[in-house]
């Protein structure tokens, strides 16, 4: 147990429930995550990105199972205290505490009813990633058969084409077998409706279970009869010495030379400390991974952002020749007509500034600069609508 969120009686509030119900999916995130960046050293690990679904799934059995053998609760309900009990549905209660029909059964998860737990945690999700991605696929294929039926054929660079060659290739294997692409495409178009149909009931018990109108938090529960309570101490002193007991048993099971049983002792240990230990220290090992990331993306940056260097000085003024005209001693004259100036405007090639009628008159006669005698054309003149 990782922790436990305070609140009064055994039943879990709306946002522990919802905390592990989104914690798997958080833990596939983070560990995708950490795979990927992994696999960018050791190219070997993108089998395991090519099937992440059956690796993760694998993962979650494990950890699934273990967890309801020896807690009566999931992977993540065990992190936050929590555990499962059966609730046993009556059609009368004559019992005034006793609610809604319900009878709270304080006995552990019986055998039927961890298999249909682990169903609904690990094989039910799996199945519907599957179908999603099936769908996206069927999706993709549709709208590019779309695309290319317009002839847009020369519009089609190189991968395009190869992926579209890949597909024809694909579409010609299926061919031999319309059992299974129509099965596809019948998944893909259940796909839609199964995924409303799931994510409205799903939203209807939580509803209710906010409003503290059932005692079921997801449609799961209330089909394997399991309600999802805060653990004791009690309960947990209880479910430590079972746990005890059942391992004295497996080892008393040894049997064989004494070199043989003091191996399979030492694998059982192994695999029971690995397990017990597999749900924090899968948590603390994702969290030491990110938080090493930041560390090392924080220093990268630090290293590899540029030096700040000063501003360059302005570069030195232009030369006035010996031919030009001179400069007024006032900077706010025209060297041209030696008159305040009006509506201002400069010549790029030198920076001098003129009236904007002068230097449009000299330059348009001249092609060069009245000062610097530089090649200028019109389209050099800039207005200036602040003049100094």
């Amino acid at each position: 147990m990782l922790l436990q969120v305070g609140g009064q009686g055994s039943r879990p509030t709306f946002f522990e429930m919802a905390a592990t119900h989104q914690l798997p999916a958080s833990l596939r995130a983070a560990l995708t995550y950490s795979i990927g960046v992994m696999a960018q050293r050791r190219p070997a690990l993108h089998k395991v990105l090519d099937h992440s679904d059956e690796f993760f799934a694998l993962l979650m059995l494990v950890l699934e199972a273990h967890s309801l053998q020896t807690t009566d609760a999931s992977f993540s309900e065990s992190l936050y205290g929590l555990r499962r009990r059966p609730a046993e549905i009556t059609q009368q209660s004559q019992e005034p505490t006793q609610t809604s029909g319900q009878k709270l059964n304080i006995s552990g998860l019986t055998r039927h009813q961890r298999i249909l737990s682990v169903v609904f945690l690990v094989v039910m999700p799996y199945f519907k990633s599957k179908m999603e991605s099936l769908y996206i696929a069927q999706r993709g294929s549709m709208l590019q058969a779309a695309l290319w039926g317009r002839g847009d054929s020369d519009m089609l660079d190189i991968d395009e084409t190869a992926t579209r060659i890949s597909e024809v290739q694909e579409q010609d294997a299926s061919r031999s077998l319309p059992f299974i692409k129509k099965l596809k495409a019948f998944l893909a178009g259940c796909y839609p409706w199964i995924h409303a149909t799931h994510e409205g009931l799903s939203f209807t018990y939580q509803l209710l279970y906010l409003l503290d109108a059932t005692g079921f938090y997801a449609p799961a529960l209330h089909i394997i009869r399991v309600h999802v309570c805060r653990a004791t101490g009690q309960e947990l002193m209880d479910v430590s010495s079972r746990n005890a007991r059942n391992r004295i048993r497996e080892y008393e099971r040894l049997r064989g030379p004494p070199w043989l049983q003091t191996c399979q002792r030492v694998s059982l240990n192994m695999l029971y400390t690995t397990l017990d230990y597999a749900q924090n220290g899968l948590i603390a090992a994702v969290f030491f991974f990110k938080m090493m990331e930041w560390w090392y993306q924080s220093a990268e940056e630090r290293i590899s952002s540029p030096t700040v260097y000063p501003p360059p000085p302005p570069p030195p003024q232009p030369k006035v020749a010996e031919d030009g005209i001179p400069l007024p001693l006032d900077r706010t004259v025209c060297p041209l007509c030696s008159q305040k100036r009006t509506n201002p405007a400069l010549i790029s090639v030198s920076g001098f500034v003129f009236c904007y009628s002068c230097i449009f008159k000299y330059v348009s006669q001249y092609k060069r600069c009245p000062i610097t005698l530089m090649p200028a054309s019109v389209d050099q003149i800039r207005r200036l609508f602040h003049d100094v």
